[in-house]
């Protein structure tokens, strides 16, 4: 099936947040909420496959150049497909053509030993993001889930 992405427009909220909720063993109950927040505040951008959402990213631009990706998710069944690959690609190449140098993404260290999180890890690693820190406790996450800190230069700092 042929995947598609673009930026995310507010009808797509009810998808994005259907898609969270079909993922329980990756976002706690408070995050549909969240997403729905976010998806007003920040850039994003969803996968298309069909007439469905596939996935979808939340951006929060910091500054000129640096971003943090808040959120990325693709739906359970379309999981190892390529969509989440398809996804950051397009963004990192839009964001970099905006000037952007650096970006970051926390997610659940490997000290948590959640083995769901053992695929998240790996894809942000096998797209270029370098694990820097980790922040245990980390503001607003629950106990016991330390903060796995990535980053990925996408253009030179210095």
């Amino acid at each position: 099936m042929v995947c598609t992405v673009r930026r995310a427009v507010p009808a797509d909220t009810a998808d994005c947040v259907a898609i969270v909720r079909g993922l329980p063993e990756y976002f706690t109950e408070d995050v549909p909420d969240k997403i729905a927040a976010e998806l007003r505040e920040h850039p994003a951008w969803v996968a298309e496959e069909g007439t469905g959402l596939a996935g979808f990213a939340i951006v929060d631009r910091r500054s000129a150049h640096a971003a943090e990706i808040r959120w990325l998710a693709v739906a359970g069944p379309r999981r190892g497909n390529g969509v989440g690959t398809r996804l950051l690609d397009h963004l990192v190449r839009e964001l970099a053509a905006d000037g952007l140098l650096v970006l970051e993404v926390k997610t659940l260290d490997a000290r948590a030993g959640y083995q769901p999180y053992v695929a998240t890890r790996a894809f942000w690693e096998r797209n270029g993001f370098v694990q820097v820190d980790t922040i245990d406790p980390f503001p607003d996450w629950p106990p016991g889930n330390p903060a796995a800190i990535y980053i990925a230069a996408l253009g030179t700092t210095r």
